[in-house]
């Protein structure tokens, strides 16, 4: 009586007689599988020790009395609980009012901001659809506010923006005669409309290259039908364009709202490290709060507040913006 021998139990024979192996395990299959998680993973590593693990020190300081006694050591800093975000929500005291000032002032320049970079972006990209000579040369010529390093182009607005001898009141009062006397940009109210004006010439290059690339993706045969049955310009903008670009400025919108109310280098290189009141943005003043009166725990917990802040918007407006969109196909 003969046995089988193992390797022989594992062939199996078809119909034909041909012989062929059993199941073969999948090791490619499982690389396959696993090299995706592989790539992510010092990404991953970055992002915790980057940003999470920060985030995570921060929320815990909010929570301490944290001065400058403590610095050396600040987990031997005493627990205050909720003292500081009570401390930075009192609105009738004088740290929480200013907060409050500096939240209100952070608003409307993020809005103003937001807006006009959309307005002079979106204008330039539908502009320079059209084929016409010198094109490729405003297009780069658009993009260098971009591609300019942020302390080197606000440096140079901080000399345009000088009282005496700087280059805006040579020309809007030597040259235009539009003001009485030379005006002080970087103090007083004017301080805000500087802030915003360096914002926008900063920010608009963006909104223009995200949807110059939009507009790549409308097909030109709508805008010919559309011509063809007698619609304006305006009516191609407004039924065709902005339609079209919606997915794309829902995005931009939201990246521009978020670096633009989180903006410190802008007018910290512009006013340095005490801005004035009516440009006290809300990241300046945290930094005041932090690093000038050294009173660490309360500036984590504006922190704090700020960053719930901006998830709650997030939330709203993705929410809000999700509304009534068709799903994809299947």
């Amino acid at each position: 009586m003969t046995t089988t021998a193992p390797a022989e139990a594992a062939v199996h024979h078809n119909p034909s007689g041909a012989a062929h192996p059993g199941p073969r395990r999948r090791p490619g299959r499982i690389r396959r599988i696993g090299l995706p998680y592989l790539l992510l993973l010092p990404a991953l590593l970055l992002e915790l020790l980057v940003h999470l693990v920060p985030m995570v020190i921060g929320i815990v300081m909010s929570f301490k009395e944290l001065t400058q006694f403590y610095i050396r050591d600040w987990g031997t800093a005493p627990w205050s609980g909720l003292d500081n975000y009570r401390v930075s929500v009192d609105f009738d005291a004088p740290v929480g009012e200013a907060l409050l000032h500096s939240f209100l002032v952070t608003v409307a320049f993020t809005l103003l901001s937001v807006g006009l970079c959309w307005l002079i972006g979106t204008a330039a990209a539908v502009y320079l659809q059209d084929t016409f000579r010198g094109r490729g040369l405003l297009r780069a010529l658009f993009l260098v506010p971009y591609a300019l390093p942020v302390y080197a182009a606000v440096i140079t607005w901080v000399f345009m923006f000088q009282h005496d001898n700087g280059l805006v009141n040579h020309v809007l009062h030597d040259q235009l005669h539009l003001t009485d006397k030379p005006s002080f940009w970087l103090i007083g109210d004017n301080s805000f409309w500087a802030l915003l004006t360096v914002s926008v010439w900063k920010g608009w290059p963006f909104a223009f290259l995200i949807v110059m690339a939009g507009l790549q993706n409308i097909p030109g045969e709508l805008y010919e039908a559309a011509a063809l049955d007698g619609a304006g310009m305006w009516q191609q903008i407004r039924r065709i364009t902005l339609p079209s670009l919606r997915p794309v400025n829902q995005v931009l919108i939201l990246v521009l709202f978020l670096w633009t109310f989180n903006d410190f280098n802008t007018p910290f290189v512009l006013f340095g490290k005490s801005a004035p009141q009516a440009a006290d943005l809300i990241s300046v003043h945290i930094y005041q709060a932090s690093f000038v009166t050294w009173n660490f725990g309360t500036g984590s917990a504006m922190s704090v507040l700020l960053l719930l802040f901006l998830l709650v918007v997030t939330g709203v407006y993705l929410l809000l913006t999700s509304r009534g969109r068709k799903p994809a196909d299947v």
